[in-house]
């Protein structure tokens, strides 16, 4: 990123909405990557990603006023706790409506749209892609594994590698020691590296 986040943070935390509004295209790629991860299946198949990630980032220029802590951290923190809000009372709708899951909506409309490279690229940060996939189908190879990961390793991994958060951050986020969140973040890449390389593997013992 080529602009100052932390400068862009404090000016947002000021009032600035140019600024803000910033600081949301900035984050844009990783937002949609995090919905897409943390939504699941259940959500995913009833709701367009894109939609959250709008509904997310009205919801943060309409409450601009509540961000008051000046630093990137903070802002980033601030974003996607409002998006994980969402996401959860969205899959709690849907579950206790009981929907037909039939309804299925793509992600977008190109095989190689903008969106699906970015998303593309976030992903790759924790996956070791084919290069002989098309991005859509890694795209989705990605997803399934994710979706079959243990709670507390989709946690991690989103927090380290999409939210970007530090060891420390996340210790303190997820209430655990910095060694313990580097031995649970080291678990979840080994697992879902397994579960790339074979889809079919077993799922193991939760920790």
């Amino acid at each position: 990123m080529n602009d100052d986040v932390g400068q862009l943070a404090e000016r947002a935390a000021a009032g600035d909405r140019a600024a803000l509004d910033r600081l949301l295209e900035l984050y844009l790629p990783e937002l949609r990557a995090f919905v897409r991860l943390r939504a699941g299946a259940v959500v995913r198949a009833r709701e367009s990603s894109s939609d959250i990630v709008q509904s997310v980032c009205r919801e943060v220029i309409q409450h601009a006023e509540r961000f008051q802590f000046p630093s990137e951290v903070a802002f980033k923190q601030w974003l996607y706790t409002t998006a994980l809000r969402k996401i959860v009372n969205r899959k709690d709708f849907y579950l206790a409506q009981k929907r037909d899951a039939q309804r299925e909506i793509p992600i977008s409309s190109g095989d190689n749209s903008k969106a699906e490279r970015q998303l593309f690229d976030c992903y790759r940060s924790f996956s070791s892609p084919s290069r002989q996939a098309m991005v859509r189908e890694e795209i989705e190879r990605v997803e399934k594994a994710f979706e079959d990961l243990p709670e507390e390793y989709r946690e991690v991994i989103t927090l380290a590698h999409v939210v970007g958060l530090s060891r420390a951050e996340i210790a303190q986020q997820m209430g655990k020691s910095e060694g313990a969140v580097r031995v649970l973040l080291h678990r979840a890449l080994a697992r879902v590296s397994a579960l790339l390389a074979d889809p079919n593997a077993s799922k193991p013992a939760q920790d």
